[in-house]
């Protein structure tokens, strides 16, 4: 198939296999889900009453004080004991292979093509890291200015341009993730980086 580049008389060819595949919701949830549970810390603890200090001798003898009986200063119902079901580190990391992480990727290209949210330009460079420079670009290819923008490499003076742009992202083919395609209202792709998707999806 072929994808109109915008501004440009001529298209660029991409495989059916990539921008054409079907969409599909459970595989795209399953993916974006494990995503965003992989940038969890999950660095809570706590401590129970074995692991809080202190606390080893009986604090009064079992009978004849008149008061309820108790075996530690650190029990959990005590002010300064342990936490009864104590919260400890974990990893909230879901197991998703290679080939489902590229298939749900592919979908979500392919939905936004149909959408008519993905936009291919040949070059978007911006000249001294000026903001005023790709609100301009962006406003000549009728995108607005809430969306993601998709590089073949990392380009500091886009990064910086769009920096004090609310709503705009921009990242390279490597750090391209499923939560900022869905999230995005447009998608911009140069050239360079939409061939570079296509054979690492291929």
């Amino acid at each position: 198939m072929e994808l109109a580049v915008a501004k440009e008389s001529s298209g660029v060819k991409v495989s059916d296999a990539t921008f054409g595949a079907d969409f599909k919701p459970a595989l795209v949830h399953q993916v974006v889900t494990a995503y965003l549970a992989a940038g969890r810390a999950g660095t809570k603890a706590q401590k129970t009453r074995a692991q809080v200090r202190g606390g080893g001798k009986k604090p009064w003898r079992q009978k004849g004080t008149g008061r309820a009986r108790a075996g530690t200063i650190r029990s959990p119902l005590w002010t300064g004991g342990g936490k009864i079901f104590a919260a400890s580190p974990r990893d909230y990391g879901q197991k998703v292979n290679r080939k489902m992480y590229r298939g749900a990727l592919r979908s979500i290209l392919s939905e936004l093509l149909r959408q008519e949210r993905l936009v291919v330009v040949k070059d978007l460079a911006v000249p001294e890291r000026k903001t005023k420079a790709l609100l301009k670009q962006l406003d000549d290819l009728g995108v607005g200015h809430k969306g993601l923008i998709v590089v073949a490499e990392r380009n500091i003076d886009l990064e910086y341009a769009a920096n004090n742009v609310p709503y705009l992202e921009v990242a390279d083919v490597a750090g391209l993730d499923p939560v900022s395609l869905v999230g995005a209202e447009k998608v911009v792709v140069t050239v360079d980086a939409l061939q570079k998707i296509e054979e690492w999806l291929s």
